[in-house]
């Protein structure tokens, strides 16, 4: 009997520590995230700023594409709304630019909800098309947006842009000038830095709860099979706009980050390429994951840099203007063999891969220990 207890005791162990060494590794991994600013150089910092913009971007564009199957061409017209939308709150106006100069916090909640009603005057489409064709009418975003960025010169700036206020929150501004922690100077990147870990971590929380809850399995009935999620009861079109909303609402968010990071707004950044990138990078990581999000967003963000930043070092690389292949084409040529090789071998992402390895670590049912009955014991 006390040999049964043993084993049995010593099998309900696994659970839990493989429940601590999880919870010691994302313990670790926040520590040394926070630590980041620390050691790291603005390069790396502004890399990863840029990782966590597109984290969040992609985040939105996973709950629409991989989670309800809608496929959205329109991205990057979203984001741009959003930081365009961050700038005209925030300026003070000038040199011929209109800017209505509120707090640059308010600014930031009202840019994400001019993204959002973007996408909600575009949804009542969204909530009818579906494949191919959503993907055609949102592509129309695209050139409506450029011809827009470009024109309304007293809104953007046109060509050359326009310069992007700092964020300030409770007397902290988030601009250049130094702030010194624990004897480091603090410049902009890493005030910025726990300002964008805060963001990625709200959106990717809420979208987990959402992914996980009761619209999470509505969406996923839409993806799966459409006729069938509005015969058991599913709004799908009303559905389909709502994410589309929310979808959008992720993107200002991203294109508010990123105008705070780049410090200056460009049309020409808001263009069918980086809508490319985001899809590249939601079916990179995983589709309707929430983790293969933010995995797919870092992968393809984080090359151009990577190359750029070693392009000496590397065969076949070299910077642009040299005659070889610049460091941002490289990348493209390297996430589009990506994008086939995941397609082709691993069809839910790289997270697919860390699912696997859990999945083979686990013991399988057969090889768990039996209690055997000991001849008397229920008298």
């Amino acid at each position: 009997m006390s040999e049964v207890r043993t084993r049995t005791e010593a099998s309900g162990t696994r659970p839990a520590r493989r429940v601590r060494g999880r919870t010691c590794a994302w313990a670790a991994g926040a520590a040394l995230l926070l630590a980041l600013p620390f050691y790291l150089d603005r390069f790396w910092l502004q890399a990863g700023l840029f990782a966590m913009a597109a984290a969040i971007g992609a985040i939105g564009l996973n709950l629409l594409t991989g989670a309800t199957g809608q496929l959205s061409m329109g991205h990057a017209f979203f984001l741009a709304v959003g930081a365009y939308a961050y700038c005209v709150f925030a300026s003070d106006g000038g040199a011929g630019l209109t800017g209505l100069g509120l707090p640059s916090w308010l600014a930031v909640i009202l840019a994400v909800l001019v993204a959002g009603v973007a996408g909600g005057l575009f949804s009542p489409i969204a909530g009818r098309l579906r494949g191919a064709y959503l993907g055609i009418a949102t592509l129309a975003l695209i050139f409506i947006g450029q011809h827009v960025l470009f024109n309304a010169r007293d809104l953007t700036g046109g060509f050359n842009g326009r310069d992007v206020p700092p964020l300030s929150v409770l007397g902290l501004t988030f601009d250049d000038r130094e702030l010194v922690v624990a004897a480091v100077p603090f410049g902009s990147a890493e005030k910025l830095w726990y300002a964008g870990l805060l963001l990625l971590l709200g959106g990717a929380l809420f979208a987990r709860g959402v992914l996980r809850g009761r619209p999470g399995r509505a969406m996923n009935a839409i993806r799966d099979h459409r006729i069938a999620a509005g015969v058991i009861g599913v709004p799908v079109a009303r559905y389909r706009a709502a994410v589309f909303v929310l979808s959008s609402m992720y993107a200002g968010l991203a294109g508010v980050l990123l105008a705070l990071v780049f410090q200056r707004t460009v049309p020409d950044y808001f263009g069918m390429t980086l809508s490319l990138e985001y899809l590249a990078m939601i079916v990179i990581g995983g589709l309707g994951s929430v983790a293969g999000a933010v995995v797919g967003a870092a992968f393809v963000s984080l090359l151009p840099q990577l190359l750029t930043r070693y392009s000496d070092a590397l065969p076949l690389v070299s910077e642009p203007g040299t005659g070889g292949i610049a460091p941002g084409e490289a990348a493209r040529y390297l996430y589009g063999a990506a994008v086939v090789a995941v397609v082709l071998f691993l069809p839910g992402g790289l997270v697919r891969v860390a699912a696997l390895r859990r999945a083979r670590s686990r013991p399988a049912p057969d090889a768990q220990p039996k209690a055997r009955s000991i001849p008397g014991e229920e008298r």
